[in-house]
């Protein structure tokens, strides 16, 4: 034996060792792996993804007969080339040719599957059980959840897969458990990380979150028997190996047999964040083929090219009515307007100096955005929830009061416009029977709203909630709680209140405009019964920043029918995955902020 491969102690590392007489032949092989590092001499360590990707060095070792490979390591090796095959045959299909093993109706999950599936759910599987991993992109709403499961059920049937990793965000956990009791006859053993430990689990679920930090334990857990990986909201990895959600995706994703990547929002910024979701569906050589695929294309080529690697139920298949939108102008008070306009002033000079960084500019957006609703949003409050003070019978305004005193005190002398609008509306909905669910970017909002609509017994979820999902459960079966309060980091996915509410309100809004569909999804959704009214309020303080934020989603938003051949979705995505403050925010947004900052 000249050389061995193996792991490193991580399973993202590889580690290769050469044996006396053959180190010098050994760091010449390390120029060609960019991640080579030289713990001791004659021993070479690289990254796992490099090693999968650049195995073709490997040929210019001098003795191939005297290489020897770790028994786990070999397997991932000779599946990645497997897949290299796969991947190029598929992509040598033309664009629009059927896929011959496209037969929903032979389709065979298993004596124990009892879940109803719609005709396009059967084709999704149907086509994912012909590749060897695979995407849904299907929209929010189509049920992806229980194409996934019933593809792992379907694998397990066959004696491919014993076990089921599932990374999902936090508000997704509770529709794998009901998909698990719903559709299987004897459910899987399901439970939540870290309860890995428990013996005899056949599904596990990882919320994103915790995910950089049980890379070790959850490959183990893949390692010791076949697994399936399964990534719900997979957008949640678009940087890649630049985010730390995308490097521990990576890492796990050779561990498992089989791999699938669920997300209705694929491509947030275009072609990169389509090519970090194949990386890990199909790693090593298969992400080099799909890279060198869509090499200089644009979203709409590359969803073209890839379209044999993924599967994709469109909003019109869904056959659901369209949503009922209407945008509501309110008039800012003299007062509101008067503190608006002299910070917009004071955010000009730093808007200027700041333009290049996007963080900085995603700040100025964030103050404007709070101060369209309420400029006391700004001043400091004893905590970062804590709700702003109203009163019943406004003070006066002194003349000579400071900006400082004048935001501080807003509460104290006028309601907020948008915040009496959303009083009135959920006041209207409860008298008609109907539920409500309000969005607002900033917890101040919710709270504060919470104090407002306590008539309406309101339920309240953000990401300092403790018991959101008594909370989502009160709001479900409690007819005397008419109202929802939350934020779209918090439940814009994983979440279905399509059966009890069909009214949403919108206080606020940013330049993401995938964030606010998976928000609107919430309640427009698979399931609807027909003739059924979603309806949709946004609020916009007349000229304000709200009013840039409106024009620019809807440019995003009528920009139809050229990626994934949906009309009804093209931009997709800016869902949270270590999210900056600018996130969403584009040229042409960073424009027209500067324009209205410039106007004023």
């Amino acid at each position: 034996m000249s050389l061995h491969i193996g792991f490193a102690g991580s399973p993202t590392t590889a580690r290769m060792v050469a044996e006396p007489g053959f180190e010098a032949e050994l760091r010449e092989l390390s120029l060609r792996f960019a991640t080579a590092r030289h713990p001791v001499s004659g021993v070479v360590d690289v990254d796992l993804d490099e090693l999968l990707t650049t195995l073709v060095a490997l040929a210019s070792w001098s003795d191939p007969a005297g290489v020897s490979w770790d028994h786990e390591l070999a397997r991932l090796a000779s599946d990645v080339t497997v897949d290299a095959q796969i991947v190029h045959d598929h992509l040598q299909q033309q664009p629009g040719a059927p896929d011959p093993q496209l037969k929903a109706a032979d389709l065979d999950i298993g004596p124990n599957w009892a879940g109803d599936l719609t005709p396009f759910q059967q084709r999704d599987i149907a086509k994912l059980m012909s590749l060897r991993h695979g995407a849904n992109f299907s929209v929010p709403g189509a049920g992806k959840t229980r194409v996934g499961l019933a593809v792992f059920e379907a694998l397990r049937a066959k004696g491919s897969v014993e076990r089921l990793l599932i990374v999902a965000p936090k508000s997704a956990r509770e529709a794998w458990h009901y998909e698990n009791t719903e559709c299987l006859d004897k459910p899987l053993r399901m439970a939540d990380y870290p309860a890995i430990a428990s013996a005899g689990l056949d599904a596990v679920i990882v919320n994103y979150e915790r995910l950089p930090n049980s890379v070790n334990e959850l490959g183990q857990w893949l390692s010791a028997r076949p697994s399936m990986l399964i990534l719900d909201e997979a957008h949640r990895m678009k940087l890649g190996a630049d985010g730390a959600y995308g490097a521990a995706c990576l890492a796990l994703g050779p561990r498992s047999r089989h791999r699938l990547a669920l997300t209705g929002t694929p491509a947030p910024n275009g072609v990169r964040d389509l090519e970090s979701i194949f990386g890990f569906v199909w790693p090593g050589q298969g992400r080099r083929a799909v890279t060198t695929a869509v090499a200089g294309g644009n979203l709409t080529q590359a969803s073209r090219i890839l379209k044999p690697l993924y599967t994709r139920t469109t909003k019109h298949e869904l056959g659901l009515p369209a949503v009922t939108t209407t945008l509501v102008p309110v008039e800012m008070p003299p007062l509101h307007r008067e503190i608006y306009d002299a910070l917009v002033g004071q955010m000009s000079v730093r808007a200027a100096a700041e333009a290049g960084d996007f963080a900085a500019l995603g700040r100025v957006i964030m103050y404007l955005l709070m101060a369209a609703t309420s400029p006391a949003l700004l001043a400091a409050g004893a905590t970062r929830y804590e709700p702003l003070a109203y009163r019943v019978d406004p003070l006066v305004v002194a003349q000579d009061a400071a900006l400082s005193t004048l935001m501080r005190d807003l509460p104290s002398l006028e309601l907020s416009p948008k915040l009496r609008e959303v009083l009135a509306q959920v006041r209207k909905n409860a008298s008609l029977g109907r539920k409500t669910l309000v969005w607002s970017t900033f917890i101040r909002n919710l709270t504060t709203l919470d104090r407002l609509l306590k008539p309406f017994n309101p339920a309240i979820v953000h990401g300092g909630t403790e018991d959101r999902e008594a909370q989502i459960a009160r709001f479900r079966s409690d007819p005397d709680c008419m109202v929802l309060l939350s934020n779209p980091a918090t439940l814009g996915e994983g979440i279905s209140l399509h059966h009890e509410c069909h009214d949403a309100i919108y206080i606020d809004r940013d330049f993401a405009a995938g964030r606010y569909l998976q928000s609107v999804d919430r309640i427009h959704r698979l399931g609807l019964a027909p003739g059924t009214e979603t309806r949709v309020k946004i609020l916009v303080s007349k000229g304000s920043i709200d009013e840039i934020v409106a024009q620019r989603l809807e440019l995003k938003l009528d920009f139809m029918g050229t990626v994934l051949d949906d009309p009804a979705l093209n931009e997709l995505a800016q869902v949270d995955d270590e999210p900056p403050l600018g996130e969403g925010l584009s040229a042409e947004d960073l424009n027209q902020l500067l324009a209205h900052i410039d106007a004023h």
